[in-house]
Formats: structure tokens, sequence, C-alpha cells
């Protein structure tokens, strides 16, 4: 009986370190050649990049001129992204915990002062900052200063690299060439008592469009695109407006102001202007 319970106790143990051999080779292995696969896809070049820049607060991102882009420069496998921010209210940028910032001042980014161009042609200045980038598709610290004095402590993140080259070269490909079209485009949102009519007239004139809509209304007093109020640009008939495209094929959000009822409304729309029936105007 006592040897048969000592042949049990023996073979539970074999097994079990067996079996606990099996998982460690299996981790080793899986932990060694993601790492150097991981570590050549995020290698890139000496050359100039576009790049996503993203945060962990909806105070603190790029503007939105720049669609959540900044302009990575490689070199000597030294990464460094310029962002151009939303104000001047964030006066510098520390690459670090903000306790460890109050003590580094050498180590402080200084601003520059940059100029952005909304899709309605307004510019603005702002302040922009060079910042290291010490890793790619990976969170890492990133601390400012307000206006105010005290430091925040931010996490960012640097991803999806493009040649700045092939990102012009991809603009200027989908960008109609300048002059005056006729576009279809698809309408949705409200009751339905109402709609923008199609086709509209898109004009293009330096890489920025213009589209000429008409409502089947004459009760629309103000439309909002991209945070912007238009009025109509005619007194009598069903409202027309010119308003911004900010891209082609892809839903556009807008707000259109109707006095029609006994009170006016804001009413939340999408238009989608679709490139493929774009004709010039002769």
């Amino acid at each position: 009986m006592m040897k048969n319970k000592y042949s049990m106790i023996a073979g539970v143990w074999i097994l079990t370190s067996a079996l606990l051999g099996g998982c460690a080779s299996a981790s080793s292995d899986q932990e060694h050649v993601p790492a150097e696969t991981q570590a050549e896809a995020v290698a890139l070049s000496d050359g100039v990049y576009t790049a996503d820049f993203d945060t962990d607060s909806s105070m603190f991102h790029v503007n939105e001129a720049c669609d959540g882009k900044g302009t990575l420069t490689v070199e000597n496998g030294e990464m460094t992204i310029h962002i151009s921010l939303t104000s001047k209210n964030i006066v510098t940028l520390y690459p670090g915990l903000a306790n460890e910032a109050e003590n580094d001042e050498a180590g402080w980014l200084l601003s520059t002062v940059d100029t952005v161009t909304y899709t309605d042609g307004m510019t603005e200045e702002v302040n922009g900052f060079d910042v290291p980038v010490p890793v790619l598709e990976e969170e890492f610290d990133l601390a400012l200063l307000g206006k105010k004095g005290t430091w925040y402590d931010h996490k960012v993140s640097v991803s999806n690299p493009k040649p700045l080259e092939q990102e012009k070269q991809t603009e200027t490909a989908s960008q109609p060439a300048d002059g005056t079209y006729t576009i279809d485009l698809s309408f949705e949102g409200g009751s339905g008592k109402a709609n923008v009519l199609s086709p509209a007239v898109l004009t293009v004139s330096q890489g920025t469009m213009t589209a000429t809509i008409r409502w089947s209304s004459p009760n629309y007093d103000y439309m909002i695109v991209d945070g912007q109020k238009y009025l109509p640009v005619n007194t009598e008939g069903d409202s027309v407006f010119e308003i911004p495209v900010s891209m082609l094929d892809e839903p556009i959000e807008v707000i259109g102001d109707t006095v029609a009822m006994s009170k006016p409304h804001e009413i939340e729309y999408t238009l989608t202007f679709h490139s493929d029936t774009m004709k010039a105007e002769q």
C-alpha cells in the first residue's frame, strides 16, 4: 500500500514538472521573437513624416486645422514631432513628469508661434512645440505648464507615421483641381419635411472647397459648419448657403436653424458629397 502511495506521488511530481517545464519554454519563445519583430516594425529611416498625435485629455490636443497630426522628423535615429496647439494657453511642455519639470528648467520645451489655417480660410496664431519622441505606438509622459503657473501630468502617443511626400501626393490625388463643378450629395437628418437639394455646386479655389447648397424650404436662417455660423446668401425663395467642404465621400456634420416652427430650432444633419459624380461646369 505504501509503495503504491509513493509511486502515485512520484508520478504526479513528474507530470507536474513536465507541464511546468513546457509552459516556461513556450513563454520564453513567445517573449523573444515578438520583441525583435516589434522593434523592426517601428524603426524609421531618417526623413520627415506626418504622424498622429494623441493625448489623454480633451483640453490638450493638436489644433483642429491639423487633423490630429504633427510633423515627425527623424534624424540619426532621433525622433521629434512638431505640434500646433489650439491656443497660446499652454506656455511650456516638459518630456517627463510634472514633479521633475519643476527642478529641471533646462529641459523645458520652448514654444514657437504657429499660424494655422481653418477650412473657412480664417487664420490664427497658436503655440507650437518640438516634442522629443522616445517611442512610437506607445504612451509616454509629457507634462504641461499653463498660464496659471501649474504643471500637469499627461500621457501622449505618436503613431501611424507616413512619409510627408507620400502624404502630399495622396492629398493631391484626392483633391479636385481648381474650378466649378456640379456634385451629387446625400442628405440625412431631420423630420424629412425639408432637405438639401442635389446636385449642389462645388467651387474649388487654391485647394479650398466651397459648396453652394439650396434647401427645399425658405425657412432656414443660418447654418453651422465646423463651429462657424453661415447666413443665407439670398433674401428670397428657398434658403441658399455657401459652406466649406472639408472632405468628399465622407459624411459632414452640419446644423441648420429652421424658423418653420413656433420657435427657431437647430437641427443636426449630415451631408456627403460624392466625388464620382463631379462634372465641371462649362
